[in-house]
């Protein structure tokens, strides 16, 4: 069954976030994918062929190391652990990885194998040919013993263990079975990207994350509907002993099966240019949440996300932490109110996140002690005028030191909930300086937002903001309206005439 969002935009954020936290272990095949770019101008003289005129070559990660290239860009820390031949291209690959800051001390070379390298060759962003050079090669037994040291060693420092299994033998003859046992005992969760139809070599695996063809071919049929996904995802889970299914659906959307319950979640609709590496961006965003402390249904979401903006790239394409907060804001709309007190820091990635997909951010700031409808027409004219607004709130200490004894009348918890449940507030801030330039500075808003009370030489933070770029924008204040006056008027003070 199809449901609501399973997390509201401040919950996933602050998963998000915990990505620079964490070190994923990833095993498997690595590939070096080339590009090489060029013209056609003729056909060859020697067969009715193109001849292409290169013009440029780029060397990128491919397979396994495509999924440990993901999760350093969306911020994480990525091993890889495989083995590559003593060859030029395993050299490239290496040279690739180290530039990316994936680890490769765990990468062994072995004398006589073939590293796995695809080039693909292009005339006006339109691919005419795809050359491979590989061999599909069991590990020796030396290499075989070697690897599994290197992987041991490498499991102290992990948070969990990713296994991309591209068929090119790194994890043949039982090396996966191996690994898994080991990751296990560790006590540390074991994520599968499958190759090939017999799932028995990757038995007691936290989980598999096949597509959906592969899914149906695991189970010999075909499946297409979330019922057709929920029965072949449980009877794997039963034969294999995997705590649950992700069955990745490109751009389709992606669902999350365990014995007794599912998910389904629905990609965004956007233009979709290229599914390649999809998978690996799926897997590494949803095991960098799983190990950030993120629900199988939470982790579920942002892999969703994640697959459904590199879908919109072309090549084997990756995506940073902000990009992954952009399309995660957009897919949820505006904060809930209970998520949207946010420290400096989340500020801070929360706009970024916005600016990326091209909002315009406002920032706004006061003490705000008692909510009037001055308060409310500031709000509400300042929101009309960008696509998100930031409020920085005083805190106590500093509401106290500008206001004087017996201020705040609400303390800085309850001015926040107030304020974040306001439909013209997409998210608070609470500063405890006496004004919000360094958090004015941090967050670089598009528009800064005050009352007309003030002339623009009085506007802290202005001129920040209008070196960025920026606006200051003055806002009419409604007359008469003031915390100060509703305090009089409570305790029984003469009206000003």
């Amino acid at each position: 069954m199809n449901e609501r969002p399973l997390s509201l935009p401040e919950s996933l954020h602050r998963v998000v976030s915990g990505f620079s936290g964490m070190t994923v272990l990833v095993a498997g095949d690595l590939i070096l994918d080339r590009f090489v770019n060029g013209a056609i101008e003729r056909i060859s003289p020697e067969a009715p062929i193109p001849v292409l005129h290169a013009r440029g070559e780029t060397l990128a990660a491919g397979g396994a190391s495509n999924v440990a290239a993901n999760i350093v860009s969306l911020g994480g820390s990525a091993i890889a652990v495989s083995a590559v031949g003593e060859d030029a291209a395993g050299s490239n690959l290496l040279e690739v990885l180290a530039g990316l800051g994936i680890g490769i001390e765990a990468v062994l070379r072995e004398k006589g194998r073939v590293t796995s390298r695809k080039s693909r060759f292009s005339a006006l962003n339109q691919q005419i040919l795809r050359f491979d050079e590989e061999e599909i090669r069991p590990l020796g037994a030396d290499a075989r013993r070697l690897l599994l040291e290197r992987f041991s060693e490498a499991l102290v420092t992990a948070d969990i263990v990713v296994l991309s299994d591209y068929g090119k033998g790194v994890l043949l003859d039982g090396v996966a079975a191996e690994l898994i046992a080991l990751a296990r005992q560790a006590g540390k969760p074991v994520l599968v990207d499958p190759k090939g139809r017999d799932y028995r070599h990757y038995a007691g695996a936290t989980a598999i994350t096949p597509n959906r063809k592969e899914l149906g071919e695991a189970v010999g049929r075909s499946v297409f509907s979330d019922t057709e996904i929920e029965a072949a995802a449980r009877e794997l889970i039963a034969s294999h002993d995997f705590e649950f299914v992700v069955a990745t659906r490109s751009e389709k959307g992606i669902s999350v099966v365990g014995a007794e319950d599912a998910r389904h979640l629905s990609t965004q609709a956007r233009e979709v240019f290229d599914v390649t590496g999809a998978g690996d961006t799926a897997i590494a965003s949803f095991a960098l949440a799983l190990a950030a402390g993120a629900s199988r249904a939470m982790a579920a979401t942002i892999a969703n996300a994640s697959a459904g903006v590199v879908v919109g790239k072309r090549g084997t394409a990756r995506l940073s932490a902000d990009e992954l907060l952009g399309a995660l804001l957009r897919t949820h709309g505006p904060v809930a109110h209970r998520d949207a007190v946010l420290d400096l820091d989340g500020a801070v990635r929360l706009a970024a996140g916005w600016k990326k997909e091209g909002l315009s951010v406002g920032f706004t700031n006061g003490c705000f002690d008692i909510l009037h409808a001055g308060h409310v027409s500031l709000l509400n004219s300042a929101r009309s005028q960008c696509d998100r607004l930031i409020l920085g709130l005083n805190s106590d200490a500093s509401v106290r030191r500008l206001k004087g004894a017996g201020r705040p009348v609400n303390d800085q918890r309850d001015r926040a909930c107030v304020l974040a449940a306001l439909a013209s507030v997409d998210a608070v801030v609470v500063f405890d300086d006496d004004t919000p330039i360094r958090l004015i500075e941090a967050l670089l808003p598009d528009l800064l937002f005050k009352g007309a009370d003030y002339s623009l030489d009085q506007v802290v933070g202005a001129d920040a903001v209008q070196k960025n770029g920026g606006r200051v924008v003055l806002v009419d204040l409604v007359d008469g309206r003031s915390t100060t006056g509703t305090i009089g008027k409570l305790r029984g003070e003469p009206t000003a005439p």
